[in-house]
């Protein structure tokens, strides 16, 4: 027989797979991610996926994901066939997750992150990637016309590694674009960098917020806030000693951690 083939996919790639793959596993799991399970048996680990406080890494990243999932399932719910433009996708299955049967998905990343891609997932008939970036706009002419169908635009995790001069533009530039849109959008708070931060699973980020939400609303004054969420918002047995030490500091948990907002243009 055969032996199959294992892919030697760039750490920086595979390690948000991974910790949905481990996270999957656990008997207290916050997402169940199958797709990244069997997409990581085609995989060979790299010692860089281990780097770091992986427990805490593989919680917050679980959080995050989570709470992103939620904001698609319930735009899904009010527009059953809209469509979805995930930017920095990566090696994300949240298509795999959230698909309705009836939406259309757009997985936007640079050519190199799609072939990979390309190799782990199938494609569908309402699934389609397209070349791009959060620096490279040249995406938004690729995109079938928008203006009659509901869209959401998500940027999970990709802006935690742009400065604040890259996400000011990225996100001036999706307001002119488009005339309707809903953005779900994953930024970093201005203690993200501290060393409680880091034993929580928290990354080295290339910008800050004191105030994510109202920061980003003055970026665009005519964005509306539909929500503000920290991964601390969700109860968990795992975050129990930290939601119970950071509750008596309010609004510390949106500076300490990555927060998800979601606005509408």
């Amino acid at each position: 027989m055969a032996q199959s083939t294992r892919y030697d996919i760039p750490s920086d790639l595979l390690q948000p797979l991974w910790l949905r793959s481990r996270e999957s596993l656990a008997d207290d799991r916050l997402i169940y991610d199958p797709m990244a399970a069997a997409a990581c048996r085609q995989c060979s680990l790299k010692p860089d996926c281990l780097a770091g406080n992986v427990t805490e890494q593989q919680l917050l990243h679980a959080s995050l994901t989570l709470q992103c999932d939620r904001q698609v399932e319930d735009f899904l719910r009010r527009h059953p066939g809209g469509r979805i433009i995930n930017i920095g996708a990566g090696l994300d299955t949240r298509f795999y997750r959230v698909d309705n049967g009836l939406c259309r998905w757009f997985d936007i990343d640079i050519t190199e992150n799609l072939v990979w891609r390309q190799r782990l997932f199938h494609d569908s008939e309402r699934y389609r990637m397209i070349t791009g970036s959060i620096t490279d706009l040249a995406w938004l002419q690729a995109l079938p016309g928008t203006a009659s169908c509901p869209v959401m635009l998500l940027c999970d995790q990709a802006l935690l590694h742009c400065d604040t001069g890259v996400v000011s533009k990225f996100l001036q530039a999706i307001g002119c674009h488009f005339n309707k849109v809903e953005v779900c959008l994953v930024l970093a708070g201005d203690l993200c960098h501290s060393p409680l931060a880091q034993k929580m699973g928290v990354a080295a980020y290339s910008h800050g917020y004191a105030d994510p939400q109202r920061q980003l609303l003055d970026l665009i004054p005519w964005a509306e806030a539909v929500g503000r969420y920290s991964p601390l918002d969700k109860p968990c047995s795992r975050w129990r000693s930290w939601q119970r030490w950071i509750a008596k500091i309010p609004g510390l948990k949106y500076r300490l951690l990555p927060v998800l907002l979601h606005i509408r243009l």
